[in-house]
């Protein structure tokens, strides 16, 4: 088991759930999502996070947040770090509940909205602070007017703490607070009661033995999972290199494109 004394964020996944999943907690997550879809939301109704699938061949669908709303249905991802994998997983799963969405009833409607907002981790400070994906032509005319994807740039929203920028935190708060330790939480939450109720629930969260119970084991699991991965790689690398070797390629070349070294090559 990790000892780990950490403050987890709302970057953590689990973290984000507890707070944001918990009933009493409905204003905080009212406010949260008015500040990103400029709506004002109504109703919030918590859905099942396990989609059921159709086919045993489909893996099980786990969202991080699933509401139901008066605007429609919203899906929150939060992605601690971009991977490959990451957005063809996300759209997938919010081009499923289009599709059940849709499919309701006797006609095909587009009255409800469906949204997916994505907290992602890892696309660079650089990088734009949202895209906004519909379903449109090159000349923006919408093929459906119901579907929309927001992604924001985590680390674009953090910078902005670090700014300083005493207008620009004030606009884009409720997205900054998701990723402050408990110090930065104190300074921000000053004169702002939703932030500082959303503080004390991250503080109960990380004081709950259970919670951090549950993110040492995740964390082991991951660990073991990339020592896996990494040693797989390094095997992957190996019989590359010995297929070179047979074929006279310089040892040299070999090594520059495997990563192996010198000594590693001529021990195969």
């Amino acid at each position: 088991m990790i000892d780990d004394n950490r403050f987890y964020t709302c970057r953590n996944d689990r973290a984000f759930k507890e707070v944001f999943m918990n009933e009493k907690n409905k204003d905080i997550l009212k406010v949260l999502l008015e500040s990103i879809l400029k709506v004002e939301i109504r109703e919030i109704k918590y859905l099942n996070l396990e989609k059921n699938v159709d086919n045993i061949n489909i893996r099980r669908k786990h969202f991080d947040l699933h509401l139901d709303t008066n605007i429609g249905k919203i899906q929150v991802e939060v992605n601690a770090k971009l991977e490959d994998y990451t957005r063809s997983r996300n759209t997938a799963f919010i081009c499923d509940t289009y599709s059940h969405e849709v499919l309701k009833g006797e006609d095909y409607s587009e009255d409800s909205l469906i949204v997916q907002i994505n907290f992602t981790y890892g696309l660079g400070k650089k990088e734009k602070d949202l895209r906004i994906y519909k379903i449109q032509d090159e000349e923006g005319i919408l093929y459906i007017r119901n579907f929309i994807i927001y992604e924001f740039n985590m680390d674009y929203y953090k910078e902005i703490w670090y700014s300083k920028d005493k207008k620009k935190i004030e606009e884009s708060k409720y997205l900054i607070m998701q990723d402050l330790d408990k110090k930065e939480l104190e300074i921000l939450s000053k004169k702002d009661k939703v932030i500082t109720k959303y503080m004390e629930e991250l503080e109960r969260v990380n004081e709950d033995p259970k919670f951090r119970e549950f993110v040492s084991a995740e964390q082991d699991n991951k660990m073991i999972e990339n020592t896996i991965k990494k040693y797989a790689r390094r095997e992957e690398k190996r019989e590359i290199a010995k297929s070179l070797l047979q074929k006279e390629i310089n040892i040299n070349i070999i090594s520059e494109c495997t990563g192996l070294s010198l000594e590693e090559i001529n021990e195969l």
